[in-house]
C-alpha cells in the first residue's frame, strides 16, 4: 500500500484495502484477548498486596473483568468456524410457507419477523427484496437481503424446515395445528466473474411494484423479474424507486442463487460418494417450535433446546446458531464418514 502506484488501479486498490481490513479484524482482537490474559495474573499479585477491604472490592471487579473476557473469547472462537469461503459475504435469506394454507403463511410471517429482531440484536441491517402475501394473512413468500459482517456466515445455520405446534387463532373450535415452512440462505455474491450468464440465458420481465402507493409505485413498472431460463430459477426485486436499481439487486440474486445452486450440486455429489445424508425437505424439520400443550422450542440437530418461547420468536437465536456452528455445521457428518474410511 506503500508504493506510489497503488492508486493506478483503484478497484485493485479497494480490494486490497478491503482484505487488509478483515485481517486486521481477526488479528487485533486476538492480540487484545492476549494482552487481557496476561494482564489477570499481574492484577491478582497487586490486589494480594492492598487491605483485606480493598481485596474484596478488586475480587468483584475482577470477577466483572472475566466474565466479559470469557464472552469475548466465546466470540473469537465462534469466528473461527466461520472459514467459509464466503462466511464474511452478506446473506440472502428466503422464507416459504409450506403445505396448510393460512396457518403456514401465518408462521412464515411470524419466521419473518422473529429474523428481523434477531438482524436488530446482532446490529446488521435488513431489507426486504420481495414478498408474496397470503390470500388470507401472513406471507406465501419473502426475500431478503441480511447486511452485516459474517452475516452467510451465520445465517447458513438457519437453512432447513422450521416445524410449528399450536393452537390455531384461525380455527374456531380452537384445535392444535402443525405448521411449516422453509427457510434457504445463500451468500450475497458481489463479483460476476464468481458466475457468468451469457445475455441470452436469462429473461427480464417488467412489471408495476405492489404495496402503498406512492411517487412510481403501482404508476410505473420500476419492478424487475428475471427467470434464468437454463435452471428455471426466478427471482423479483420490488422495493427499489427505479428499474435499474431493481434490475441490479435481482441481477444480484439470481447470480447468489445460481452459485448457490452449483455449490449444492456439488456437495450432493460429495454425499453421494460418502454417503447419503438427510436433505433439507419437508419432513426433516431442523426445529420444533411448540407453543400447546407445553412451550419448548427445540433444535433437532444439536438438541439445544428452551421455554424462552417468547424469547426466541423476540430474536434470540444465538445459542441454536452459535451450537450448530460448534458442531461442525453441515460438515460435520463429512469428516465422520471420511475419518471412518480412513
Amino acid at each position: 500500500m506503500g508504493v506510489e502506484s497503488f492508486w493506478n488501479n483503484r478497484e485493485q486498490a479497494q480490494k486490497l484495502i478491503d482484505e487488509t481490513n478483515t485481517l486486521r479484524k481477526k488479528i487485533e482482537p486476538l492480540l487484545k484477548a492476549e494482552k487481557q490474559l496476561e494482564d489477570f495474573p499481574v492484577m491478582l499479585e497487586l490486589a494480594a498486596s492492598e487491605p483485606e477491604a480493598e481485596q474484596v472490592r478488586l475480587e468483584k471487579e475482577m470477577e466483572r473483568d472475566f466474565a466479559q473476557f470469557s464472552k469475548t473469547l466465546e466470540n473469537l472462537e465462534l469466528r473461527v468456524f466461520l472459514n467459509g469461503p464466503h462466511d464474511k459475504n452478506n446473506c440472502i435469506l428466503s422464507i416459504n410457507a409450506g403445505a396448510g394454507g393460512t396457518e403456514s403463511c401465518d408462521w412464515a410471517n411470524m419466521l419473518l419477523r422473529m429474523y428481523q429482531r434477531w438482524v436488530e440484536l446482532r446490529g446488521w441491517t435488513m431489507e426486504v427484496n420481495d414478498a408474496l402475501p397470503g390470500e388470507t394473512a401472513g406471507l406465501k413468500s419473502a426475500t431478503i437481503l441480511i447486511t452485516g459482517e459474517n452475516a452467510y456466515g451465520f445465517c447458513k445455520a438457519e437453512r432447513g424446515v422450521h416445524r410449528l405446534v399450536r393452537i390455531s387463532p384461525f380455527d374456531s373450535n380452537k384445535r392444535r395445528h402443525t405448521s411449516f415452512a422453509s427457510v434457504d440462505a445463500i451468500a450475497e455474491i458481489e463479483e460476476e466473474g464468481e458466475v457468468a450468464i451469457p445475455p441470452n440465458e436469462f429473461h427480464v420481465d417488467t412489471f408495476r411494484s405492489g404495496g402503498k402507493g406512492g411517487q412510481n409505485v403501482n404508476k410505473v413498472e420500476t419492478a424487475v423479474r428475471i427467470t434464468h431460463i437454463p435452471t428455471g430459477l426466478v427471482v423479483a426485486s420490488q422495493t427499489q424507486r427505479s428499474q435499474h436499481q431493481n434490475r441490479a439487486t435481482a441481477m444480484k440474486l439470481l447470480l447468489s442463487r445460481i452459485y448457490a445452486q452449483r455449490v449444492d450440486a456439488q456437495k450432493q455429489e460429495m454425499e453421494r460418494f460418502y454417503g447419503e445424508k438427510g436433505s433439507v425437505s419437508w419432513g426433516n424439520q431442523i426445529r420444533s417450535y411448540v407453543f400447546q400443550p407445553y412451550r419448548m422450542v427445540k433444535d433437532l440437530r444439536t438438541g439445544v433446546e428452551t421455554s424462552n418461547v417468547q424469547g426466541v420468536m423476540d430474536g434470540d437465536l444465538d445459542p441454536f446458531v452459535n451450537a450448530w456452528l460448534r458442531a461442525g455445521g453441515p460438515s460435520k457428518r463429512m469428516a465422520n464418514v471420511k475419518d471412518d474410511e480412513d
